[in-house]
C-alpha cells in the first residue's frame, strides 16, 4: 500500500535490494522467505519475538536520488505481488517523467507529492464504508495472521499477546493470536518454525496453573494433546479472554448461536492502543453477564457504566460504601462489603431525579425518588451532571405506557417541589395484569393453595402462631426497607428467607428474588397472548406434557381435578411456545406445579421463565446440559470438601446417579414437599449455591453410613432413607404423603431430621462457597461436558451406520469428524443457508449436522472416488439433489455416507446403478436436461402428453400408458372409489403400515434413460477416466459401449414404433416449419460429423482434449479403424441415405446421431450448433429423438462386455488415504509460511 513518504537514513543493513533504477529501489526484509544466511535468521527472529513484523512489511520501495544520502520511503507491501503491482506503476507513470528534472529536490518534492495525492483519492473513495475502529498496528496483525494461517478475512482477530509455547521441553518464544474460531501461536527462532492452530470448538480443557516445569501457564487441552504457554506480561486478561471465546464455541456446539459482532456498542471516544473493537465488544459482554447475574436481570439488560459511591441507608442511620450501576432500564447499587445492602431501583418506577445541595458531609448528592414515595441518596459521585444526564437519557427511551400520563423527563429537575403525583407501581401492575387473560379463571388472580384453603377453618395453635409471628416480622422488615423491586436487600433480609417465608407471602418473594417481577412488568398482556396462540397447537411438546400432567405431584389434592390440571397445562404449554428450543422437559411439570400452589398462572409462568432461562440455565434442554455441568461442579465439590467420601463414591459410582434428580427437581422429588418447598424459598434469594451447599450437607451427615457401603444401591438406599425423612415442623398446612417415603419406610425408619437444621449446617460448613467460584467451575465443567456429548453423538452415529455401510468404524469416525468441521467452519465463514437451519440439536444425532451444496462439493471433491475435471461439480450437484431427499436444500450424515459408501465399497451393480440414477431425474435437473428443442415443443401444441412424460421422469419406475390402459386405470379407480367406502379401519391401518415398509428397489424398477440423459452419462464416463493408468483402453471401451447402446436404443426405437407413426404422418403431413431443415434441404445428401466420443490420453505438458476419431492415438495399435467406427455408429443411428423423402418425413425428427455430434459426448466446450455436412445450418439442439430410449439392464449388459470398465466399477475404493490427504490440506492451509512459492520462485530467478 502507499504510505506517508518517512526519511530512511540507513538502507542497507536489515533489507536486501531486489529491483532497482535512478530514483526507485526495490527491498525486502532480511529473514522474510528463504536464504539470506545467518543473517536473515538473526533479523527474522528479532522481527518475530519483537513484534516487528507486524509494523514492517517484508517489502518496501524507496525513493533516492543521486546527490542525497537521505531515502524516502513511499510504498510497503506484504506480498510480492503487491509490491510489485507498486513498481510496476511507479516505472510506468512517473519515471519518465522525473528524469526530466534538473533539480533533485524538485524530483523529491513531486514525488512525495503524487504520493499524497494517491492517499488522499483513495481516503476520499473510502469515506462512504464503514470507518476502522482498530488501530493500525492491529490492522497489521490481523492481516500478518491471515497470512501466517492463511485464515480468510471472516475470521476476526480478537487480541494477540507475547508468549513461550512449550514444545517438549524447550520453550518458543513468539506471538499468540485469539480470534474468534481459533487459537494460533507462530514462532521462529534461528530458522526453526512453530506454527500452531487449534479450533476453540475442539477445546475439552482450558486452566491456568503454575507448577514447577510450567511455572505460571495455560494449559490448552484437545481430545488428542496438550499445549502450555507460558511468560505472558498480563496472564489473567490473556485466560479470561480464552475463557470467553471458549464460551462462545460451546454454545455454538450447543444450540447453534453463532457469535455476531454487537453493532450497538457504543463508539470509542478514541482508538485505543492494541486493543480492537472485538475486544471491546468481549469485554463489555462480560460485563455485562456480571451485572445481570449480580442482580438477577433479564438477558437484554445491557450495562452503560458504574462508578464508586455512597448510599445513605435510613434503617442503620449510615452511608455505605458500593458501586452504583447504570442500564438501559436500572439503577442499582451494590455495597463493597457482601451482603450489607443490595439496592434496584427499575426507572419505570423513577418518579423525580435531582442534584441535592452538596457539602463537605455529603459531597455531590444526588437524589432518586420513586413512586412509591420512596428516596433514595447517593454521594461522593465523582461526575454528577454526566450521571444525571445519563439517567435523563434512559428515563427520555422508556416506554410511555409505564408513566401513565406524566412524562419522566417533566419530573426530573432541582428540587423536590416539582414533583407530580403518580400511580403507585402496584396499582398500574394490577390494571396491566389479566388485560389480554381471561379473569374469570381461579387461577388468574391466586395459587392454589390458597384457592383450595379458603373455606379451610382458622387454625389457633402453636404452628399457626409462629406462622402468624413470621407474618409479622415480614410486615415490620416492609416497613423499615421497604416493600416490593426497591426494597433494601440486607443481611436481615436473609436471615428471615432462612428462617422461612410464609405461605401468605412466598408468592410475592418468589418473584421478587427471582427478578421475575421485573420482566412481567414490562411484558404486561403477554401471558394472556401467548396462551391463546399456544392452545390448541398441537406438537411433540404437547405431547409430551399431556402424559406428564397426571404425574406431577399427585398427592396433592390440589391437582387431583380438573382446575389445577388446567392451569398447570396453559403454563407449560405457554412456555413451550415462548420457547421451542428448550420445549418441554422432564421435572418442570414438578417445579410448575410447586409454583401454581403459591402464584397465580401468569406470575408461575414468569417465574418458570425466570428458573429456566436465568437461574438455571440449560438445566431443561433436550440435553440438560446445565444439570449435567453442575453435576461435575458437585463431584468437584466433593472431591474438595469430602475428598475421603469423593474417592469411595467415585469406585461406587454415586454421585453421577444421586445428583442429577435433586438439581432437576430442587429436591421436591426426593424430600417431603413442605421440607423442599423451604429450599426452594432460599434458592430463589441465594441461588444454586444453596443447593451445592445443602447436597453437600447430606453426604456429610450421612459419611460414615457411606463409607461403609459395598455397593450403589446399599449407598442410594442410605441417601433416599435419610432425605425422605427431613421434615418441617413448623408446617401449618395438612401433612402431604411423600409416596418414596411410604415405601421405602421399613420396620424401623431413621430417626427425623429438621430441615431448618440441615440449612443451617449447611452454611455452617459449606457457606464459604461464592457464586464467582460456582461460575468458573461451572466453565470448566462446560468443555467437558458438551465434548463428552459430541463423543457420545459420534459414537451413536457410527453404531447406527456400521449396518448401512461398508466403512470400518475407524473411518466412520473419521468421516463424521470432517463432515462435522466443514458444518463447523461454514458456520463462522459464512454460508449460502444460515447455521441454525443446519443444525438442530433436538433432532436423532444422525441428522443433526447437515451441510448445503457449498459445502457438499467440497467434500465430494475431497473424498469421492468419481472425479470428473471440470464436470466435477455438476456431478456433486446432482448427487446431492438424489440424496437430498425431503428436498429441504441441505444433506445429513446418514444421507452423505449413503452416497459416499455406494461409490467406494458398492460392487458394480450398485455402483452404476448409482451414476444411473445422477442422469435421471431429480438428480439431473431440468436446467441440465432441457435442451432447445424440448423447450420448443413445450411451448407447442405438438404433442403435450409425450413432452410432460420426458421432462417428468421419476424414480418410481412408472413406465408410459397407453390410451387403452387409461381408460382401464380410470374405471379402476371409480371402481375403488366405490369399494373405499366400503373399508373399515384395518384396511387403512393395513394400508399406513404396507407404506411404512422400506421398498427395496431392483434394477427393473428404474426408468428408461431418453437421449438427453444418455449424452450426460457418456460425459460423465468420458471425464472420469483423466487420471487413470488403463486411460486408453477405458477410452476405447466407452467408445464400444456408447456405439452398442446407440444401437440398441435405435433398435428399440423401431420396435416400439412399428408402422403407427407412418400412418399418422401419412394422415397429416407436416407443414414447412415442422419439417427438420436438414432433411428438407437435402434429404439424399445428409451427412454428420462423426461424434467425439474417443480422446487421446493426455501427456504431461498437455490436459486432455476431444479428438476426432479419424486421428486415433497413435501408440495404440488395437485401436480399431475409426472409419469403420463411424460408419458403425452411423449405421446404427441414421436411415439409409438412398431413401426417399417420403421415410425422411415419417421418421418425424432428426436422427439422434445428429444430437450425440451436437451436445459433444466428449467434451462440453464444443459449440451446441453443429452444422451438417453439406447441408444447411442446423437449429441448436433440433435433432432430439423423443422415441429413443434405453433401459440400466441395457446399460448393465453392454458395460459387461468391456473388461476394462468391469475392472474399474468393480475396483474398491480406499477411503483412507482420501481423508488423510483432506487433513494433511487442512493443516496445510492454516500452515503456510509467510514467503509464498511464487515469491520464492521468482527470487530464485
Amino acid at each position: 500500500m502507499w504510505i506517508h513518504p518517512e526519511e530512511v537514513l540507513l538502507a542497507g543493513p536489515l533489507w536486501v535490494s531486489e529491483r532497482a533504477n535512478p530514483f526507485f529501489i526495490l527491498q525486502r526484509r532480511r529473514g522474510h522467505g528463504r536464504g539470506g544466511g545467518l543473517s536473515g535468521l538473526l533479523v527474522g527472529t528479532l522481527d518475530v519475538v519483537l513484534d516487528s513484523s507486524a509494523r514492517v512489511a517484508p517489502y518496501r520501495i524507496l525513493l533516492q536520488t543521486a546527490d542525497s544520502q537521505v531515502f524516502w520511503s513511499v510504498a510497503c507491501g506484504s506480498s510480492r505481488k503487491e509490491i510489485t503491482e507498486h513498481w510496476d506503476w511507479l516505472e510506468a507513470n512517473l519515471l519518465q517523467t522525473v528524469s526530466i528534472f534538473d533539480n533533485d529536490q524538485d524530483v523529491t518534492t513531486f514525488v512525495k507529492g503524487k504520493i499524497l495525492g494517491i492517499i488522499a483519492e483513495e481516503k476520499r473513495l473510502q469515506q462512504g464504508e464503514e470507518p476502522e475502529e482498530d488501530c493500525g498496528k492491529f490492522r497489521e496483525a490481523e492481516l500478518k495472521m491471515r497470512r501466517l494461517f492463511g485464515m480468510p478475512e471472516e475470521e476476526k482477530l480478537v487480541n494477540y499477546y507475547s508468549c513461550s509455547f512449550w514444545k517438549g521441553r524447550v520453550p518458543r518464544q513468539g506471538w499468540l493470536y485469539l480470534s474468534i474460531n481459533h487459537l494460533c501461536f507462530y514462532s521462529f527462532l534461528l530458522g526453526k518454525e512453530v506454527t500452531l492452530v487449534v479450533q476453540w470448538s475442539e477445546v475439552t480443557r482450558l486452566e491456568k496453573n503454575a507448577t514447577l516445569v510450567f511455572p505460571e501457564s495455560v494449559r490448552v487441552s484437545t481430545r488428542h494433546s496438550e499445549h502450555f504457554f507460558s511468560m505472558f506480561i498480563n496472564i489473567n486478561d490473556t485466560f479470561r479472554l480464552m475463557e470467553q471465546l471458549a464460551n462462545i464455541a460451546m454454545r455454538q456446539l450447543l444450540d447453534n448461536e453463532a457469535f455476531a459482532a454487537d453493532r450497538s456498542l457504543p463508539k470509542a471516544c478514541k482508538t485505543l492502543r492494541n486493543v480492537s473493537a472485538l475486544k471491546r465488544d468481549l469485554d463489555a459482554r462480560a460485563k455485562n453477564e456480571r451485572y445481570r447475574a449480580m442482580f438477577r436481570l433479564t438477558q437484554d439488560e445491557r450495562l452503560d457504566g458504574h462508578t464508586d459511591c455512597t448510599l445513605w441507608t435510613p434503617f442503620a442511620k449510615m452511608h455505605v460504601v458500593g458501586q452504583l450501576f447504570i442500564s438501559n432500564n436500572y439503577v442499582c447499587f451494590n455495597s463493597r462489603e457482601e451482603d450489607l445492602c443490595q439496592l434496584i431501583i427499575p426507572l419505570r418506577e423513577v418518579s423525580i431525579v435531582e442534584k441535592a445541595d452538596s457539602s463537605s458531609v455529603l459531597p455531590c448528592p444526588v437524589s432518586i425518588s420513586t413512586k412509591n414515595k420512596m428516596n433514595f441518596l447517593f454521594a461522593n459521585l465523582r461526575d454528577r451532571d454526566f450521571l444525571v444526564q445519563r439517567i435523563s437519557d434512559f428515563l427520555q427511551r422508556t416506554p410511555d405506557s409505564c408513566w401513565g400520563d406524566s412524562s419522566p423527563l417533566a419530573l426530573i429537575g432541582h428540587s423536590a417541589s416539582s414533583s407530580v403525583p403518580s400511580p403507585s407501581s402496584a396499582g398500574s401492575d394490577s390494571t396491566h395484569r389479566g388485560r389480554h387473560f381471561h379473569p374469570g379463571l381461579p387461577t388468574a388472580s391466586q395459587g392454589l393453595l390458597q384457592l383450595y384453603q379458603q373455606d379451610a377453618p382458622e387454625d389457633l395453635g402453636p404452628k399457626a402462631m409462629k406462622e402468624k409471628m413470621k407474618e409479622e416480622a415480614w410486615n415490620i422488615h416492609f416497613s423499615e426497607f421497604g416493600r416490593g423491586v426497591c426494597m433494601y436487600r440486607t443481611s436481615r433480609t436473609r436471615e428471615l428467607v432462612l428462617n422461612g417465608i410464609p405461605e401468605c407471602l412466598r408468592g410475592e418473594l418468589w418473584l421478587l428474588f427471582s427478578g421475575a417481577q421485573n420482566e412481567m412488568a414490562s411484558h404486561p398482556g403477554y401471558y394472556g397472548d401467548l396462551v391463546e396462540t399456544a392452545m390448541g397447537v398441537c406438537s411433540l411438546a404437547t405431547e409430551e406434557i399431556e402424559r406428564d400432567l397426571h404425574r406431577s405431584m399427585p398427592e396433592h389434592r390440589a391437582f387431583q381435578n380438573a382446575t389445577g390440571i388446567a392451569a398447570l397445562r396453559r403454563v407449560l404449554t405457554a412456555y413451550a411456545h415462548r420457547n421451542p428450543g428448550i420445549g418441554y422437559c422432564q421435572a418442570m411439570n414438578i417445579v410448575t406445579s410447586v409454583l401454581l400452589l403459591y402464584c397465580p398462572e401468569e406470575e408461575a409462568f414468569w417465574l418458570l421463565v425466570a428458573l429456566c432461562e436465568r437461574m438455571l440455565p440449560d438445566y431443561y434442554n433436550t440435553r440438560v446440559v446445565g444439570a449435567l455441568v453442575d453435576q461435575g461442579v458437585f463431584e468437584d465439590l466433593t472431591q474438595g470438601f469430602l475428598p475421603l467420601l469423593y474417592e469411595h463414591m467415585q469406585q461406587l459410582g454415586v454421585i453421577s446417579t444421586i445428583s442429577l434428580s435433586w438439581f432437576l427437581t430442587l429436591f421436591l422429588s426426593v424430600m417431603p414437599f413442605d421440607s423442599a418447598v423451604l429450599l426452594v424459598d432460599c434458592f430463589f434469594y441465594e441461588g444454586i449455591k444453596l443447593i451445592f451447599q445443602v447436597a453437600l450437607a447430606v453426604l456429610h451427615d450421612n459419611m460414615d453410613a457411606l463409607l461403609s457401603c459395598s455397593d450403589e444401591g446399599e449407598a442410594m438406599t442410605i441417601l433416599g432413607r435419610y432425605l425422605d425423612n427431613v421434615v418441617n415442623k413448623q408446617t401449618v398446612a395438612p401433612p402431604i404423603p411423600h409416596l418414596h417415603a411410604l415405601l421405602t419406610s421399613g420396620d424401623s425408619p431413621p430417626p427425623e431430621i429438621d430441615v431448618f437444621d440441615l440449612i443451617k449446617s449447611s452454611y455452617e460448613r459449606f457457606g464459604s462457597l461464592r457464586s464467582d467460584v460456582i461460575e468458573q467451575m461451572r466453565f470448566k465443567q462446560r468443555l467437558k461436558v458438551i465434548q463428552s456429548l459430541e463423543d457420545t453423538a459420534k459414537r451413536s452415529v457410527v453404531r447406527a451406520m456400521m449396518t448401512e455401510s461398508a466403512f470400518s468404524i475407524e473411518e466412520l469416525e473419521e468421516l463424521y469428524c470432517l463432515f462435522k468441521a466443514q458444518h463447523m467452519t461454514s458456520c463462522y465463514w459464512g454460508s449460502s443457508s444460515s447455521a441454525a437451519e443446519r443444525h438442530d440439536p433436538s433432532l436423532p444425532y444422525l441428522e443433526q449436522y447437515r451441510i448445503d451444496p457449498a459445502q457438499f462439493l467440497q467434500l465430494f471433491t475431497a473424498l469421492a472416488p468419481w472425479l470428473c475435471g471440470g464436470h466435477t461439480p455438476s456431478l456433486a450437484a446432482r448427487l446431492f439433489r438424489l440424496l437430498d431427499q425431503n428436498q429441504d436444500g441441505l444433506v445429513n450424515f446418514k444421507e452423505f455416507i449413503t452416497g459416499l459408501s455406494g461409490m467406494c465399497h458398492g460392487d458394480m451393480t450398485e455402483k452404476l446403478k448409482l451414476l444411473y440414477k445422477l442422469h435421471l431425474p431429480p438428480a439431473l435437473c431440468a436446467e441440465e436436461a432441457e435442451s432447445a428443442l424440448e423447450a420448443t415443443h413445450f411451448f407447442t401444441e405438438d404433442e403435450p402428453r409425450k413432452t410432460s412424460f420426458l421432462s417428468n421422469l421419476d424414480i418410481s419406475g412408472q413406465q408410459e400408458v397407453t390410451s387403452g390402459e387409461e381408460g382401464k386405470d380410470e374405471g379402476a379407480d371409480s371402481e375403488e372409489k366405490k369399494d373405499v367406502q366400503v373399508k373399515d379401519y384395518r384396511y387403512y391401518l393395513r394400508m399406513w403400515a404396507k407404506e411404512k415398509e422400506q421398498k427395496t428397489e431392483t434394477i427393473k424398477d428404474l426408468p428408461r434413460m431418453n437421449q438427453e440423459q444418455f449424452i450426460e452419462l457418456c460425459k460423465t464416463l468420458y471425464n472420469m477416466f483423466s487420471e487413470e493408468r488403463e486411460e486408453q483402453q477405458l477410452y476405447h471401451a466407452i467408445a464400444t459401449v456408447a456405439s452398442l447402446l446407440l444401437r440398441i436404443g435405435e433398435v428399440g426405437k423401431k420396435f416400439n414404433n412399428g408402422g403407427g407413426r407412418k400412418t399418422e404422418a401419412a394422415q397429416a403431413p407436416p407443414t414447412a416449419s415442422q419439417t427438420p431443415p436438414a432433411v428438407s434441404q437435402a434429404p439424399s445428401t445428409t451427412y454428420l460429423t462423426p461424434p467425439t466420443i474417443y480422446q487421446a490420453p493426455p501427456t504431461d505438458t498437455q490436459s486432455p482434449s476431444p479428438v476426432d476419431l479419424q486421428a486415433p492415438p497413435p501408440d495404440d495399435p488395437e485401436a480399431p479403424p475409426p472409419d469403420a467406427l463411424c460408419r458403425a455408429l452411423a449405421e446404427a443411428q441414421l436411415e439409409p441415405a438412398a431413401g426417399s423423402d417420403e421415410e425422411a418425413r415419417d421418421d418425424g425428427s432428426v436422427s439422434s446421431y445428429s444430437v450425440v455430434s451436437a451436445s459433444s459426448l466428449a467434451c462440453e466446450d464444443l459449440a451446441d450448433d453443429t452444422v451438417l455436412v453439406g447441408g444447411g445450418q442446423q437449429r441448436p439442439g433440433s435433432g432430439l429423438d423423443a422415441d429413443w430410449s434405453i433401459s440400466f439392464e441395457q446399460v448393465l449388459a453392454s458395460l459387461l462386455t468391456e473388461p476394462p470398465l468391469v475392472d474399474y466399477f468393480e475396483k474398491k475404493t480406499d477411503v483412507r488415504d482420501k481423508m488423510a490427504a483432506c487433513n494433511a490440506k487442512r493443516a496445510v492451509q492454516r500452515q503456510i509460511s509467510s514467503a509464498s512459492e511464487q515469491e520464492i520462485t521468482q527470487h530464485s530467478t
